[in-house]
């Protein structure tokens, strides 16, 4: 056996070198007000390059005196006061006491972990014969199918066009007349150039263009809430942050999580403990992860927008703080208030805000998307506007996508298509948000044959996943486990 040969590309972890995590902290440290010029000084005179603007590394590694550097600028940074902590709390008690007072709200602390456990963790088993499953009510089971499904259709239509600039979305449309977006992309009829000038996403490409959709693909945004469902099955609804980490740790591949989630996850191979590992060197706190898991957390809450942030609150701060964690409150609680079955999208998206601390950076974003989504009649236009306001931020941070998914469906009126096809049209973390409109917008529908069919048939009933246990199972088998896990108590 011989080693590498010599001049082998070297392995580049994304989401994870310090000298890529610097330019990132440095950039969350200028939204949130920290006085960071002394460290981009010193960053900058030792050679130091900005954050790759749309990859997860630099192409090459740094010397190893420019990495002993970031990390140590990482400390400084990290050590510094910020000023939007009285107005962005962390803490549950500080962020529950934000909220309008309400007849449903449940206690301001989180419950505790049930006392005993099995040995992997999971529900103590007696000697007696096993509980009996808890009733599903078919209605909410129904709904919980349409969210799953809403989910898996959002995801695969943006997966294509993920990482792609905005004017390259709407020109490769454009070029197969599907503009303003209304059904799956497609290679055929795009002209060589353009496709050159705008390549298709290149883990995506073979599964979700609309020629060569086998079923759902994997995703990670598929991936995150099947271990949601995984946990709740294992630990029930008073399940600890760190149950969570476990979870990950036992079941999910390091390769299958990025920005916040690698680093949480590398934090949690370092030793630390949550909430050490959403803070820890991990500029990625406030960017989109902590929203993609929220589904769960609503769909097993009908009509309870409280119970459903608390639980996503306990999920998103292993990895995120702040307006990180908000996204997954404001998805989860507007997510419950849907599968309760008596709302519209209207009052969704007003329970989901209502959990939000309302001086926030994320409300201000929210309350803009679903400000301009009712101003405007293009939503081309909405469009150009939400990214004139916060084209600053990294394409995969929490407050342009949660102002692009709430304005989408805002736009859209409850209506499936437009939902989906409105928050991929919008840029920026394509399939994510589109996952997140189409949970919603599937629940709203009430029932997956009510999903137009162009959408349901390419997925056959069928998701892909590397979770264990998962690999090939329906939509309908997925919503009848959700909803026992929203019926136990």
């Amino acid at each position: 056996m011989t080693g590498d040969p010599a001049g082998a590309a070297p392995v580049r972890l994304t989401w994870a070198q310090p000298e890529d995590l610097i330019g990132h902290e440095l950039r969350q440290a200028a939204e949130d007000g920290r006085d960071a010029g002394p460290v981009l000084r010193a960053w900058t005179a030792a050679g130091g390059r900005p954050a790759p603007a749309r990859a997860g590394a630099s192409p090459a590694p740094a010397p190893p005196e420019l990495r002993a550097l970031a990390s140590r600028l990482l400390d400084e940074l990290a050590a510094l006061p910020a000023p939007t902590t009285a107005t962005e709390p962390t803490t549950w008690p500080s962020i529950h006491a934000t909220w309008p007072p309400h007849p449903g709200t449940r206690p301001s602390e989180p419950p505790a972990p049930p006392p005993t456990r099995g040995p992997d963790g999971a529900r103590p088993q007696t000697d007696g014969p096993q509980q009996p499953e808890p009733p599903v009510d078919p209605a909410l089971r129904r709904r919980l199918e349409a969210g799953w499904v809403g989910r898996a259709v959002g995801c695969a239509l943006g997966k294509p066009v993920e990482k792609l600039p905005l004017d390259g979305i709407r020109a490769l449309a454009r070029a197969t007349g599907n503009w303003p977006l209304a059904d799956w992309f497609t290679a055929r009829g795009v002209p060589a150039e353009l496709l050159a000038a705008h390549p298709w996403n290149r883990r995506s490409a073979a599964t979700c263009l609309a020629e060569n959709i086998d079923g759902a693909p994997e995703d990670d945004d598929l991936d995150h809430p099947l271990l949601g469902l995984l946990l709740l099955r294992r630990h029930g609804k008073a399940f600890a942050t760190a149950d969570l980490a476990r979870l990950w740790l036992d079941e999910l591949p390091a390769g299958r999580v990025f920005t916040a989630e690698r680093v949480a996850y590398r934090n949690l191979l370092l030793g630390l403990e949550p909430p050490g590992t959403a803070t820890h060197h991990n500029p990625f706190r406030e960017w989109i992860g902590a929203l993609i898991r929220a589904d769960v957390h609503g769909w097993t809450n009908p009509g309870d927008p409280a119970a459903a942030a608390e639980q996503a609150y306990r999920d998103a701060t292993l990895t995120h703080t702040a307006n990180g964690v908000y996204a997954a409150l404001f998805a989860a609680a507007a997510i419950a208030e849907a599968a309760g079955g008596r709302a519209d999208v209207h009052g969704a998206l007003r329970a989901g805000l209502a959990v939000v601390p309302p001086r926030s950076r994320l409300a201000d974003a929210v309350r803009f998307g679903i400000r301009t989504a009712r101003d405007e009649a293009d939503f081309d236009r909405v469009v150009d506007r939400l990214h004139a306001c916060y084209g600053h931020y990294h394409w995969v941070h929490a407050l342009p996508n949660t102002a692009l998914i709430a304005a989408a469906l805002t736009h859209a009126d409850g209506d499936f298509t437009h939902s989906v096809c409105r928050a991929v049209s919008g840029g920026w973390d394509t399939d994510s948000n589109g996952a997140t409109a189409g949970s919603v917008a599937g629940i709203l529908a009430g029932s997956p044959d009510r999903i137009p069919e162009r959408w349901t048939a390419p997925l056959k009933n069928r998701l892909a996943t590397t979770v264990a246990g998962f690999d090939g199972i329906g939509f309908d088998t997925l919503a009848h486990l959700t909803a026992q896990e929203a019926a136990r108590s």
